[in-house]
């Protein structure tokens, strides 16, 4: 009776030992995410992981161990309810139960599920009972089948992804045609007075015909228009509208040519 005392005891002293390393590192693990989630890292993350699940595993080792007694057979009665401030059990606690009343006591010390937990857990059990293995078989390969197809999906996309981060972006324009038309249409840049042979009518030598470039002071030029139709009448010479002998005003730069199918009276 004594050697299975001191077994319980040792187990009991393991098992709270786990328990308090496993408590300690779940407490630092909360610390971090509430207070320094602005400098967490997800390697840190995957770490407290990692250690959390270490402790979780070593703890279920120590009570599938062979010399673990079952916890189970064992049985708690309280002896003392009492609705007192307890500091020895405050102590033990950690704050966390200060009296040892008729009201933690069921929520303390219960060893089975609550009610509705334990009604839903034999209904699941009951649904799960009904099902013919053939069935069963079926569902698996379903889920297990759906399942792969998804794990492809996103092995496909990542290898997408990644093959899209390495290929280069494939340039679809030129830089520099692209400013010298910009300079073209706003500054009029690399464009030359080009004029057409032939554009000089059959006027006085030095006087500009239809569809070239007059100058003056007001700037205005006079194109001819392309595509214009082939039977209009010939242009005779250009006459100059304005007087440039008056003094006191500005010769106009403006030149017209007039179109007549009989003889012009100016002509001789």
């Amino acid at each position: 009776m004594q050697r299975e005392e001191k077994q319980l005891e040792a187990s009991l002293d393991a098992l709270l030992s786990q328990v308090a390393d496993l408590k300690n590192s779940l407490g630092s693990f909360i610390y971090k995410l509430e207070n320094e989630y602005d400098r967490l890292t997800w390697p840190s993350v995957l770490d407290s992981f990692a250690l959390l699940s270490g402790q979780l595993n070593t703890l279920n080792k120590v009570l599938k161990h062979e010399k673990t007694p079952l916890f189970r057979n064992q049985v708690i009665i309280p002896l003392v309810l009492s609705p007192d401030r307890d500091e020895d059990l405050m102590r033990q606690t950690e704050g966390r139960v200060p009296v040892f009343s008729h009201e933690v006591v069921p929520d303390h010390l219960r060893t089975k599920p609550d009610p509705e937990v334990e009604e839903q857990e034999k209904q699941l059990t009951t649904d799960a009972a009904r099902i013919g293995a053939d069935a069963a078989q079926k569902q698996i390969q379903s889920l297990n089948k759906m399942c792969s197809n998804l794990l492809e999906k996103i092995s496909k996309e990542e290898r997408e992804s990644e093959s899209g981060g390495l290929r280069p972006n494939k340039q679809t324009f030129n830089p520099a045609d692209t400013n010298a038309l910009v300079a073209a249409v706003a500054f009029g840049k690399g464009l030359s007075n080009w004029r057409p042979s032939g554009s000089s009518g059959p006027g006085q030598p030095g006087q500009p015909g239809a569809g070239t470039i007059l100058a003056g002071a007001s700037g205005l030029q006079q194109v001819q228009m392309a595509g214009a139709p082939s039977q209009q009448q010939p242009l005779l010479s250009g006459v100059q509208m304005a007087q440039t002998g008056q003094t006191g005003k500005m010769p106009s730069g403006i030149k017209t040519n007039i179109k007549s199918a009989s003889m012009h009276p100016y002509q001789r």
